[in-house]
């Protein structure tokens, strides 16, 4: 792999990991709180971890970074017909709904669910988790 690239997609690791557990913890202090701000900025960092995961895989797989949400969904679709375990771990539909539920719902519209926020948490997380685990699984293949 390029050093620039590996270099890139360990910062984007690296920022998908602090996006994540900043994310969480404001968002659990933020509904405790009654902060709506403070959610909805939560919701937008956990989103931002997964955009960031995505982009490691993409990157880590392709070489290429997507230039838009349009494209990175495209890209995993393509990665899903060539990789059997990024389609079994349905991370294009995953995508979608974190993309939905965090980025759209909750930050744009300011629809706060807190039953749904908490789940979202543990979905993004193991969003996240996903991913790490099929770079090392490429990293592991000479990928």
């Amino acid at each position: 792999m390029n050093p620039s690239v590996a270099d890139t997609e360990r910062r984007d690791l690296k920022h998908e990991a602090t996006d994540g557990v900043n994310g969480s913890r404001e968002l659990v202090e933020g509904l405790e709180e009654g902060d709506e701000i403070k959610v909805r900025d939560a919701a937008e960092k956990l989103w931002n971890a997964v955009v960031s995961a995505a982009n490691a895989l993409v990157l880590h797989y392709t070489g290429v970074v997507p230039a838009s949400h349009w494209e990175r969904r495209r890209m995993l679709e393509k990665l899903e017909d060539t990789i059997p375990e990024v389609e079994k771990l349905g991370l294009r539909d995953r995508y979608g709904a974190r993309e939905r539920y965090l980025h759209m719902m909750t930050f744009y519209d300011g629809i706060i669910d807190e039953e749904m926020l908490r789940r979202e948490v543990v979905k993004a997380k193991r969003y996240v988790e996903d991913v790490e685990k099929l770079i090392e699984l490429g990293r592991g293949l000479g990928v």
